[in-house]
């Protein structure tokens, strides 16, 4: 398993999403991506991009102005 981080700071809706769905391509099932955001509406965007595309929500955590989505690669 590896754990990759994705610094998606600074961006609006949707490339933290878009960005998120381009790091997921080259990463493996089981592998943890950490999107570290500073646009509130990731909370909700990237939750339902990944129960869409058979992704799993590790954590959420928001704080300082910023906001972190954990997530498990699916199939």
């Amino acid at each position: 398993m590896i754990k990759e981080t994705l610094n998606a700071r600074r961006l609006l809706c949707p490339l933290p999403v878009i960005r998120t769905q381009d790091k997921v391509k080259q990463l493996k099932t089981g592998d943890h991506l950490e999107v570290i955001c500073t646009d509130p509406g990731v909370m909700q965007d990237i939750p339902m991009w990944c129960r869409i595309n058979g992704h799993k929500v590790l954590e959420t955590k928001s704080g300082n102005h910023e906001y972190i989505i954990i997530l498990e690669v699916g199939l």
